[in-house]
């Protein structure tokens, strides 16, 4: 991350040492779409697949940044490219960036040679596009934006550079869409945050009242959804998944790198069934 500062959230280290354990690894408990966020299911009684949920999720995510009539996509936080490839299959779509610091992600991405994708291993603060975007979507990046020992001042103050950077970036008549982790009941003390820290290094949770601070005068908030049973819902199948598939997992990254993962995904579908944590789902519009 050349020129970033380094008190803005997780290293390129700190992410490839969670998203680099493999692509082999995750392929055997995500789903079909390689997607590592919430999914996204009608009403707690429905009852359909993980894999069309996270579908779901996305068309939600691409409808709230509006690029059903945008021709520049910026996808801050990547993973294995599902969004990316969604919104390039839109017609009005000439080019979508998406931006990681996984090395695995990018390489995934890239290995077909897509149409309309590019792909940088570059962090949000050191990104300089060549134009301007018509759509900013990002799911699941924020919450590695800051780290555990920032204060909540030190905290909006780095969001607030993130969003005022994705305000430069925007058309006016653009949208963004964002999907964030969030604290809940849960304090930063808890006991829970450690194992949380062993997962995902040097990341700290948003709290909601940090994210309307710092987008202030910037974007307008039009939606906030708590869809926190959703993703509890999600960790609890891919437990299940990883379960299932436990022998070629351990085959794969070994038994004590699958029982953390099994620890955190339990701790994780607890943590949002009991509201401890949550999950945010935001559309946003540039104030112009």
């Amino acid at each position: 991350m050349s020129g970033a500062k380094e008190a803005q959230g997780a290293s390129a280290e700190a992410i490839q040492a969670h998203y680099d354990v493999g692509n082999e690894f995750y392929a055997l408990w995500l789903d079909e779409t390689l997607t590592y966020s919430s999914a996204l299911w009608d009403s707690a009684e429905d009852q359909r697949p993980l894999a069309w949920a996270q579908h779901n999720k996305i068309a939600w995510h691409l409808r709230s940044a509006q690029v059903e009539k945008a021709k520049r996509v910026l996808d801050i936080g990547c993973g294995w490219g599902a969004v990316v490839k969604a919104a390039a299959a839109v017609p009005t779509v000439e080019h979508v960036m998406g931006l990681t610091l996984s090395q695995a992600q990018a390489d995934h991405i890239l290995r077909d040679k897509p149409a309309k994708i590019d792909v940088r291993l570059e962090s949000w603060a050191d990104h300089q596009p060549a134009q301007n975007y018509d759509s900013i979507v990002s799911i699941g990046a924020f919450e590695h934006f800051t780290k555990p020992n920032d204060d909540a001042a030190a905290k909006i103050a780095i969001y607030r550079d993130f969003f005022s950077k994705c305000r430069g970036w925007l058309d006016p008549k653009g949208g963004m869409s964002l999907q964030t982790i969030a604290y809940g009941k849960l304090r930063r003390d808890d006991p829970n945050v450690k194992l949380m820290s062993q997962i995902f290094p040097d990341s700290d949770l948003p709290r909601l009242e940090e994210i309307v601070v710092a987008c202030d005068g910037l974007f307008e908030i039009v939606m906030v959804r708590n869809d926190r049973v959703d993703y509890a819902r999600t960790c609890e199948q891919w437990a299940n998944n990883l379960r299932s598939q436990r022998k070629a997992a351990i085959a794969l990254v070994g038994p004590e790198q699958v029982a953390r993962y099994e620890r955190y995904l339990k701790l994780s579908a607890f943590g949002f069934w009991t509201g401890n944590i949550t999950l945010l789902r935001l559309t946003l519009r540039p104030i112009e």
